[in-house]
């Protein structure tokens, strides 16, 4: 089994292939442009250069988020597009869980932090493989508040812990703190894909949906009051206004959310 794994949800844009739980070659770019630049030009090079053709993939694993927003869809706009082309079953994967496959081998308690602006993490915590504290959108004090109660040295990554170190230092002391080396502390494309064939190894169903865990911005403060339709639409999109289809026009803005 040939399985691809590509990943847009964060400031990385990865992909790796995967043959029977070897890894054939993996590439994750962290260079300024946007994911719609890099990402589907780094999975036609991966294949080329790893001599498999879309046409012998089996499988694809795609994060489904939380993520930014932006680089989320870019990643499942890519992914169905291949899905489709190639007719390979996609399977959606967290994007938490995700992350702490780079060190889930170590039997600290993981601590997986995204930057969700606005004093939010996207978060969840994890022993082992398993999750220990659910999924969630919270302020970094909730998180630590949880923290404190568990014994031991605790390990955060994910890109949280850049705003986040010296609170997160503070907070819990320095001694409980582990914070991973640069090659662990983002989302890996080999994680994904080595997660993903062990996770449809144990039941996973194909299919595939974006979770944020919260909603976009402008949609939070357009039901606020605060946003008007034509706030957040293209003005020569107006005749789409009404109908039940994403008004957040597709452009390729920067992924620093």
């Amino acid at each position: 089994m040939i399985s691809l794994a590509l990943d847009a949800s964060g400031r990385v844009s990865g992909v790796c292939l995967v043959k029977d739980g070897q890894i054939l070659g993996e590439m994750n770019l962290q260079i300024g442009l946007t994911h719609s630049e890099t990402l589907l030009p780094l999975c036609i090079s991966l294949l080329e250069h790893c001599k498999v053709s879309l046409e012998e993939v089996d499988q694809i694993f795609l994060c489904k988020g939380p993520g930014s927003f932006t680089g989320l869809r870019i990643g499942a706009a890519t992914g169905k597009g291949l899905a489709l082309a190639g007719n390979i079953p996609l399977y959606g994967i967290s994007t938490l869980e995700m992350l702490q496959e780079n060190l889930s081998f170590l039997p600290n308690s993981i601590h997986v932090l995204l930057d969700a602006r606005r004093g939010q993490v996207y978060t969840a915590s994890y022993r082992l493989g398993q999750c220990i504290s659910p999924e969630r959108a919270v302020s970094i004090e909730e998180l630590l508040a949880f923290v404190k109660e568990l014994d031991g040295q605790q390990i955060f990554l994910g890109d949280g812990i850049f705003p986040y170190r010296k609170q997160i230092e503070e907070t819990l002391g320095k001694e409980r703190c582990l914070f991973p080396n640069p090659q662990n502390a983002l989302q890996r494309a080999a994680s994904l894909a080595l997660l993903g064939e062990r996770k449809k190894a144990e039941g996973l169903e194909a299919g595939f949906h974006l979770e944020y865990l919260r909603k976009p911005q402008a949609e939070r403060e357009k039901e606020a009051g605060a946003l008007k339709d034509f706030q957040i639409v293209q003005e020569e999109a107006y005749k789409d206004l009404g109908k039940t289809k994403d008004k957040l026009i597709a452009k390729n803005y920067p992924i620093h959310e």
